[in-house]
């Protein structure tokens, strides 16, 4: 947001619903003269509803938008809702309305300019979350839990940023800072009346204390991780041969057919991707070109940019068709992923093996894109490897995502490492304050 154009004491306006033709669009205004500036716009359906301005909150209002007209009849420029809300008892804590209008566009820009001229200034991004963070409706946790419930691109990230929003975190952290501002009064305690007999017991106590906070310190930061995972996905890329069945196997997790197969070598030239969750997880999923010796420029263009995404990706599916076996290029494929990065071996084309065939290779899963064989297996192998033994989480459990509140916690557990080291040494009272 432009310092420059904010300020707390302005009413605001902006649209809260995207942008395009829809049934209904909702304006959210939000500020001090919000309902006198709204007045001179809306015309109430009943006589009997008087003005906004003394209405009473959490009331919803059925009329006009007109644009005022000097002795003339007043232009009517939609048929609207209006739900008022009062503060302190609303979002941002400052009296405000949503406006519910036709979600046409023309409708929408009107509405939004009449707005101006009334005497609003449009919205920053986050301005109406600022503003319920600047009044204390939510704490900074719960402000970053706004845009993550909005940017959710699970069930299980939604949820878990809902419970972030309700204030989760902010519990865990009061429990924990009251834990340490009791072992900081005891501390200062003792600064206070040096003269007094300090119990043998009371340093180990005061271990012991500290030790609890840094446990919980540690499973709250230990919590980053999953929590970036389930709110910005990873990256999943199908390689291999041509003609491994990688086009398959990814329509297969898509469940529809957006790559072409065929049994000609070189059919996918460039990479295609999508999104799927995988318990929770989300996933953008990219198809590859083959890898080949003989290629025209086009397919050889194609191996390049595969080797890009290869690179960069979190997580690789390296198929290798069952019917041919193993190549030296898949050999040497796999051994300089073993130093680069994850890779799950995936013996494809197993529906095609004759009966009394081998089976896969040691650390390799048999799979059958076309008739479905193992996807189960592989959607288990795939959520084990990339939360590296993390768990799935309950959507209950307090979990942070945001670097800001990482680097906080990090900065609270070196404090009670350092009080808890100094305790071990034996340090005085006023050092150990310090920490």
């Amino acid at each position: 947001m432009d310092n420059n154009s904010f300020f707390p004491r302005d009413s605001i306006a902006a649209l809260a619903t995207p942008w395009g033709e829809s049934a209904l669009a909702v304006i959210r205004v939000s500020g001090a003269d919000s309902l006198r500036f709204l007045d001179s716009l809306f015309r109430p359906a009943s006589p009997a509803v008087g003005t906004l301005t003394a209405v009473q909150g959490h009331t919803v209002h059925h009329g006009a938008i007109v644009v005022p007209a000097g002795e003339g009849e007043p232009e009517i420029i939609d048929d609207v809702l209006v739900a008022v809300f009062r503060g302190p008892k609303s979002f941002t804590g400052e009296d405000g309305a949503e406006i519910s209008c036709h979600g046409s566009p023309v409708i929408v820009r009107r509405l939004l300019a009449l707005l101006t001229e009334a005497g609003f200034r449009f919205a920053g991004p986050g301005e109406f979350t600022l503003r319920a963070f600047l009044n204390r409706k939510l704490d900074l946790t719960q402000a970053e839990a706004v845009n993550e419930v909005v940017r959710a691109r699970s069930d299980r990230a939604r949820a878990i940023a809902l419970n972030r929003l309700s204030g989760a975190i902010e519990q865990k952290i009061t429990e924990i800072k009251q834990a340490v501002v009791r072992l900081s009064a005891a501390v200062e305690l003792g600064l206070d009346y040096p003269e007094d007999e300090i119990e043998p017991s009371q340093p180990t106590a005061g271990g012991q204390a500290a030790a609890l906070c840094q446990e919980e310190l540690e499973r709250l930061l230990a919590t980053y991780r999953i929590g970036k995972l389930y709110q910005e996905g990873i990256s999943v890329v199908l390689a291999g041969r041509t003609n491994s069945g990688k086009s398959t196997l990814f329509n297969r997790m898509l469940r529809e057919d957006r790559a072409i197969v065929s049994e000609v070598h070189g059919t996918t030239r460039d990479y295609l991707e999508a999104v799927v969750t995988m318990d929770g997880i989300p996933i953008k999923l990219y198809d590859t070109a083959g890898y080949r010796d003989r290629a025209d420029s086009i397919e050889a263009e194609g191996m390049r940019r595969t080797d890009s995404i290869v690179a960069n990706a979190d997580l690789v599916l390296y198929l290798v068709d069952a019917g041919q076996g193993l190549a030296f290029q898949d050999e040497e494929f796999l051994n300089s992923r073993a130093q680069a990065g994850r890779t799950i071996p995936i013996w494809s084309k197993i529906d095609a093996l004759d009966a009394g065939r081998p089976s896969s290779p040691p650390g390799f899963l048999a799979l059958s894109a076309k008739e479905g064989a193992g996807l189960e297996a592989l959607s288990r192998r795939i959520v084990e490897t990339v939360l590296d033994g993390a768990g799935l989480v309950e959507a209950g459990e307090p979990i942070i995502d945001s670097l800001r509140q990482k680097r906080l916690l990090e900065r609270a557990r070196q404090g009670i490492e350092d009080f808890r080291r100094g305790l071990r040494e034996g340090q005085p009272l006023d050092v150990l304050a310090v920490d």
